[in-house]
């Protein structure tokens, strides 16, 4: 088989995992909002305060699966990059690094909130998603910077990311 053939094949692929991301986006984004409006049905008060968040929890992980989606679009397909410069692997991790990181500490907020209204001896799991949260920010932060030292040492590759961006103009 051609090497062409199998990278267009590759691409395929990663064009159907996209949609498949989007599509399950979408799914979670009626769920939240389904969730949403029979919390605010029922009445304002604590119930529906606690629906809320959780439909937002929901919506978090919309955002996480949409972005994954966009990542492998334009990365993948639209790019067709490949990730091996230090400057694409800091970009490439970077974009998906944000939505996981922000997911994760709604999803703490919401299991704090959980916690707190319903059921106390669950506040030490959600602190733990907190600070999880907090571990993996800052190991996403030294990751960043011991890169930058990478991509120093490889000017060119960070002219080519430049280049590769201006594909999606």
């Amino acid at each position: 088989m051609r090497p062409v053939l199998v990278l267009r094949a590759i691409a395929a692929v990663h064009a159907a995992m996209a949609g498949l991301f989007a599509l399950a986006a979408l799914g979670l984004i009626v769920v939240a909002a389904q969730m949403g409006f029979a919390a605010l049905a029922g009445g304002l008060d604590r119930a529906a305060a606690q629906g809320v968040i959780e439909a937002m929890g929901i919506l978090a992980a919309a955002v996480v699966a949409l972005q994954i989606s966009q990542t492998i679009a334009e990365e993948e397909v639209v790019r067709d990059a490949h990730v091996s410069a230090p400057t694409r692997v800091r970009r490439f991790l970077s974009r998906f690094l944000v939505v996981v990181v922000v997911a994760l500490a709604i999803e703490g907020l919401v299991a704090t909130f959980r916690a707190a209204h319903e059921d106390a001896e669950q506040m030490l799991h959600a602190a733990a998603m907190v600070v999880a949260v907090g571990v993996l920010l800052a190991g996403w932060g030294l990751f960043i910077r011991l890169n930058r030292y990478a991509e120093e040492l490889e000017p060119e590759a960070m002219e080519e990311a430049k280049r590769e961006d201006r594909k999606l103009r």
